[in-house]
C-alpha cells in the first residue's frame, strides 16, 4: 500500500513539474510565464519531497527532517521570490499581454524594439 502511496506522489510530482516547465517555455509574456515555475513546479517539487520524506521515514530511522525542512523553505520563498519579480517587472513596465483596467491605459515605457533602434540611431548620428 505505502509502495502505491509512493507511486503516486512521484507520478504526481513528475506531472506538476513538467507542466510548471512546459509553461515556462510556452507562455508569452513574463506574467504569464511567472506562474509556470511557482505554481506548478512548486506542487511538483513539494510532492516528490513528501514521498521521499515518506519513504525515508518508514525504511529508516524515524521522521525525515530534511526533507520537511526543504518542503518549507520551498513554499515559503517561491511565493516571496515570485512576488518580488513580479514587482520588479510591474517597476520596469514591462509589456503585458492582459488588458489593463479602465483608467490605467499607459504606453509601454520598457525597451522594446522601436525604442532601442530610435536610441541607436540617435546615438549614430
Amino acid at each position: 500500500m505505502m509502495d502505491l502511496l509512493l507511486s503516486f506522489l512521484i507520478l504526481a510530482g513528475a506531472l506538476f513539474t513538467f507542466i510548471g516547465s512546459l509553461g515556462l517555455v510556452r507562455l508569452r509574456d513574463f506574467y504569464t510565464r511567472l506562474h509556470g515555475p511557482t505554481k506548478a513546479s512548486t506542487l511538483g517539487v513539494g510532492s516528490l519531497l513528501v514521498a521521499s520524506a515518506l519513504y525515508f521515514s518508514t525504511r529508516g530511522e524515524g521522521v525525515s527532517l530534511h526533507e520537511v525542512l526543504v518542503t518549507l523553505f520551498l513554499f515559503i520563498t517561491a511565493p516571496v521570490s515570485a512576488h518580488l519579480l513580479s514587482k520588479a517587472a510591474l517597476h520596469l513596465k514591462l509589456h503585458s499581454l492582459a488588458p489593463l483596467p479602465q483608467g490605467e491605459r499607459s504606453e509601454p515605457s520598457g525597451p522594446n524594439r522601436s525604442t532601442v533602434s530610435q536610441n541607436s540611431e540617435r546615438d549614430a548620428q
